[in-house]
């Protein structure tokens, strides 16, 4: 109530002010990624049955092939003898009626069917073989293998994670980027990645990949680079500085200065000692500041306090003129 009676009663509102001029900006901009292995796989059996072997040393380093379980194969080796005796019974007749043949002891149909009968029994046996195959779960790869998920006797099926194998000898970054700056990506490119805030250490990555397609829900571009230094945790969080281009001089105002609305952001104006609202195109925002590409001209005078209490036409009285060094050090 007492600021609107200030207002109708038309008190100037006190108010600091910059004046803008072109400064440089930086061409840097922050992006938010995740950490992610070289290679990751979920371990799961190809075919149910009953666990009878596990083998997962949890965090440690096992080598590829290495067997990690077995899965019950009691009624497929069994399968598997059956068919060997049945092969070896066929073998023989299809020898003996090979002979029979050659001095047209038979026609060559009863030889063709003897034959059939081996092949027959050769694919049954082939098929088996890759059944119990499956039952043998390995390492796809050289890395580290996570917690076991299941415990030795357990059944299980395809949809059961026994454990999870990551490869951290190279570690990835995936980041996403507005789509304006797509064109600072390049294959090759360098960016700093900074994994740990309490350590602010920044460690350099290499731009392996992007997607073609922009995300059309986000208008972003996902990105990945591999850190040079391959130490960090899959799936922590990440933050990546990529430098868009060299730096350029354009007009800046402090953040606070900036009133968002529904359409457009706008920034308050004196003009003959009263305020004036200007509508504005933004662009780089920087940790105290954001370029203003379109909307002010190089000395004009800009609001910087007192934002909230200014209105259109409204008389304004300036207590002092900052500078945008002297507000940062306020912040």
């Amino acid at each position: 109530m007492h600021n609107t009676s200030r207002f109708q009663s038309n008190q100037p509102v006190v108010v600091d002010v910059v004046v803008a001029n072109s400064g440089a900006i930086s061409s840097t901009i922050e992006a938010n990624g995740s950490i992610v292995a070289n290679e990751y796989a979920e371990l799961h059996p190809e075919i149910s049955g009953r666990i009878t072997y596990l083998n997962v040393p949890e965090g440690t380093l096992i080598q590829q092939g290495t067997v990690i379980a077995r899965i019950n194969d009691a009624d497929l080796q069994a399968q598997l003898q059956k068919s060997k005796v049945v092969l070896d019974l066929y073998q023989k007749t299809e020898e003996r009626d090979h002979k029979l043949l050659d001095i047209n002891g038979i026609n060559q149909a009863d030889y063709d069917l003897a034959l059939n009968n081996v092949n027959s029994t050769k694919a049954d046996m082939a098929f088996t073989q890759a059944q119990i195959d499956k039952t043998v779960i390995r390492a796809p790869f050289t890395g580290i293998i996570g917690l076991r998920q299941v415990s030795i006797g357990a059944y299980v099926t395809s949809a059961n994670v026994i454990a999870t194998i990551q490869q951290l000898d190279k570690i990835k970054v995936d980041f996403t980027i507005p789509e304006q700056y797509g064109a600072a990506i390049k294959k090759g490119g360098v960016v700093d990645v900074q994994i740990d805030a309490s350590a602010n250490t920044h460690r350099k990555a290499v731009i392996v990949a992007y997607e073609p397609q922009i995300t059309p829900t986000s208008r972003n571009l996902r990105v990945r680079a591999v850190l040079e230094e391959g130490k960090g945790h899959p799936g922590a969080f990440a933050k990546v500085y990529l430098n868009t281009a060299t730096d350029k001089q354009a007009i800046l105002v402090p953040t606070n200065a900036i009133i968002p609305n529904d359409k457009n952001n706008q920034v308050i104006l004196v003009k003959d000692g009263k305020a004036s609202f200007v509508d504005v195109q933004t662009g780089v925002r920087e940790s105290n500041n954001v370029e203003i590409s379109k909307g002010l001209n190089p000395g004009d005078t800009v609001v910087v306090t007192g934002v909230l209490f200014a209105r259109p036409d409204a008389p304004l009285k300036i207590r002092g003129v900052k500078t945008l060094e002297q507000l940062a050090a306020q912040n």
